[in-house]
């Protein structure tokens, strides 16, 4: 499942350099994430990095966006995929 950012943050900007598939972003009132680059850090880290770091506990499962760990791990390969062609 994707996570979201809830509108209990604090805009404190720590979360959106430690996302691995850069799925965080600014948004006009506080952070988001992009539930198509979301994994949950699946592939990368044990724990997702933002919910790690957030000082406010505000980045919960997006119940809009259920995903399984083969769907996580899916996402992971298609965007390794992806982003590795935009290097070259």
């Amino acid at each position: 499942m994707a996570l979201r950012i809830t509108d209990q943050c604090v805009n404190c900007d720590v979360c959106a350099s430690e996302c691995p598939n850069h799925a965080i972003s600014e948004g006009p009132d506080h952070y988001e994430i992009d539930p198509a680059r979301c994994t949950e850090c699946v592939g990368h880290h044990a724990e997702p990095q933002c919910v790690q770091v957030c000082p406010v506990d505000c980045i919960p499962p997006d119940p809009e966006h259920p995903e399984d760990a083969a769907s996580l791990w899916a996402k992971f390969h298609r965007l390794q995929c992806v982003d590795t062609a935009r290097e070259t």
